[in-house]
């Protein structure tokens, strides 16, 4: 058992260095891409041990990829290389093997920032024609849900206690403390610009629903297995508590 996690743990790993590997530009190979067709497959039979360690294997190695987001590859190409990985005979110089990758998963992102941001930038410009909503040279968003009567605001300097609960444009929930049932305590300065800006103009008591632009979120990156690179972000965030 301990030695078959640890095989997929350095499968998987190692899928991980190869597609982050940073190496000097070279020639890009251009290879024919397709979907992967997903088809109906026989019943799988797995009789034993060296069976279900190969069918764990691939599926990590699966999950990997698709976490990088290289899964649209042919399907095809990958099973012969990774056949022939095993012998080592490889239709591409060894030397350029990481850039492949490397160069395929930074288009893919690219166009996954591209996809993003128009999407946010579409969504925040009809969002700014709703009655209530405000919106700040910055980009930044708001809509007053509850107002206070409290004046005491935070600085960045505080520490706040706050009640959020946090969905991308298409109401994927990605984290809630609201869902938790426990609201969350943290220095101001140290999350997103856009809770920054935000939270220094709520006072205390109230609650805001954020309309939050990737440039004051998480730019082109990603974060957590939700928020994609580039990604528009809604909270309603309700400010408990300032130290």
């Amino acid at each position: 058992m301990k030695k078959t996690a640890i095989i997929l743990s350095l499968v998987t790993m190692s899928m991980s260095v190869m597609a982050q590997t940073k190496t000097s530009p070279v020639k890009q190979i251009k290879l024919a891409n397709t979907k992967i067709a997903m088809t109906a497959t026989p019943p799988l039979s797995i009789k034993n041990g060296k069976d279900s360690a190969s069918y764990a294997l691939g599926y990590r190695i699966g999950q990997s990829l698709k976490g990088q987001g290289l899964q649209d590859i042919n399907m095809a190409i990958f099973v012969k290389a990774l056949t022939e990985g095993f012998i080592s005979k490889s239709a591409i110089p060894d030397s350029l093997i990481d850039n492949c990758i490397k160069n395929y998963q930074d288009k893919m992102s690219q166009e996954k920032i591209t996809a993003n941001r128009a999407a946010g930038a579409a969504f925040l410009a009809e969002n700014a024609k709703k009655p209530g909503v405000v919106k700040l040279a910055s980009g930044l968003q708001y809509e007053v849900i509850v107002a206070s009567h409290d004046t005491t605001k935070p600085t960045l300097k505080s520490k706040v206690k706050v009640h959020y609960h946090g969905t991308l444009i298409d109401g994927t929930v990605f984290d809630s403390s609201v869902q938790r049932g426990e609201p969350i305590s943290f220095p101001l300065n140290g999350v997103i610009k856009g809770w920054q800006d935000a939270l220094q103009l709520m006072t205390l008591g109230s609650k805001w629903k954020l309309f939050i632009p990737s440039e004051l979120a998480y730019g082109e990156r990603s974060a957590g297995p939700v928020i994609g690179p580039g990604s528009t972000l809604i909270f309603e965030v309700e400010l408990l508590g300032i130290e």
